[in-house]
């Protein structure tokens, strides 16, 4: 006979902001949390699908939390908030005024998980927290939870965006879970979704000229370290060109509807960037410090060369690459990416080219200048 699953109980409210996903305040020790909450850190399973939300571990903070929990008198009022699986049950109390108005009281029955089961809530906030009481000698002080029930995980990525708003997430890290969530985003946010879902393809469909290249948050180390490309110089690049009028991705999304023909923009990039790569053989795919053309003063000008040579390439495909290639053959010999001086930036030596809006400008002026004085 099976023995009786075991379960954390505690005394609880539960308020209904959405009925669908009903938020559930109570308390946890750090032991507590240990056995049933999951820190969940981006990365990406075998066959290259998002898995988890959170940031890396700061090992610092996390010593400076356990050093004062190991002090004196502790007072540690910042709630964890949990994403709970539904396998959570909240059960009212019973008895007359149980109900506020705002809030129910009753109880909340967290399974807890045996052997290789997986665990019922997901750390949405507070990941450093936890870690820090699970290995102070405080670890049964109990501590504020307020969780919200959802099994899905775009909602909890969502919860994730918001609660995170106040200190800025790495752009990495954005720009990886903003193609995963489907949920309405600020408009700050919502702006950049379409880039990151752009970036999300060249990063890892095989017939980019992106492909393995694009440095993310969710690489192992030693992946991160062979991709010379910051993912968020290249969505920015994308972002400009989608934004502006005069950008040649502008025509491929209707403003009106943001509807977006996801296709024609996956067929310029991929034509007009596999065709910098065929002009600037020795300068593609190095690591920055060696090619300038990979960093991301290098990616944001020539992301801007695209803006004015694509409007006039209507082949795509392996003619399109051509036709490409004599236009940037036209300003190959004037490009000092992995050696030399710009003569139009002062003679500024190639490494010395800089990742700054006043580089970036500056670079960006001289190739299409370069570009436009070479058609005429």
């Amino acid at each position: 006979m099976a023995s009786p699953t075991k379960t954390i109980k505690r005394r609880a409210l539960k308020i209904e902001q959405d009925p669908k996903h009903p938020l559930i305040v109570f308390s946890l020790t750090g032991e507590d949390l240990s056995k049933i909450a999951e820190i969940s850190r981006i990365s990406r399973d075998d066959a290259g699908k998002l898995i988890g939300y959170q940031r890396p571990e700061v090992k610092k903070h996390i010593q400076d939390i356990v050093e004062y929990l190991d002090s004196g008198d502790v007072l540690f009022p910042n709630a964890i908030i949990l994403a709970l699986s539904s396998r959570a049950k909240f059960t009212s109390s019973r008895g007359p005024e149980v109900d506020d108005g705002c809030a129910i009281a009753g109880t909340v029955e967290i399974p807890v998980p045996i052997g290789d089961e997986p665990k019922p809530a997901w750390i949405v906030d507070g990941q450093q927290r936890t870690i820090a009481l699970c290995k102070s000698k405080k670890n049964m002080l109990g501590v504020p939870v307020c969780a919200f029930i959802a099994d899905d995980v775009p909602i909890q990525k969502d919860q994730f965006f918001r609660i995170n708003t106040t200190r800025p997430l790495p752009r990495g890290l954005i720009s990886e879970l903003l193609p995963e969530v489907t949920t309405n985003l600020p408009s700050r946010l919502a702006s950049k979704q379409i880039p990151a879902a752009v970036v999300e393809w060249l990063a890892t469909e095989t017939n980019s000229p992106f492909y393995k290249l694009i440095r993310r948050s969710s690489m192992k180390a030693e992946d991160a370290a062979k991709a010379p490309i910051a993912d968020s110089s290249l969505m920015k690049a994308i972002e400009e060109s989608i934004s502006s009028p005069n950008g040649c991705l502008y025509p491929f999304r209707n403003v009106t509807t943001n509807e977006t023909d996801f296709d024609g923009i996956f067929q310029v990039l991929t034509t007009y960037w596999t065709a910098v790569k065929n002009a600037f053989p020795n300068a593609w795919g190095k690591p920055p410090e060696k090619s300038r053309l990979m960093h991301g003063a290098g990616i944001r000008s020539m992301g801007r060369l695209m803006d004015k040579i694509m409007p006039n390439i209507r082949n795509r495909g392996k003619k399109g690459i051509q036709e490409v290639e004599k236009e940037l053959a036209l300003i190959s010999s004037s490009c000092q990416w992995t050696n030399g001086n710009w003569d139009a930036m002062n003679g500024m030596p190639w490494n010395e080219v800089q990742n700054v809006p006043k580089h970036i400008q500056m670079l960006s002026w001289v190739i299409i200048n370069l570009y436009l004085q070479a058609k005429k």
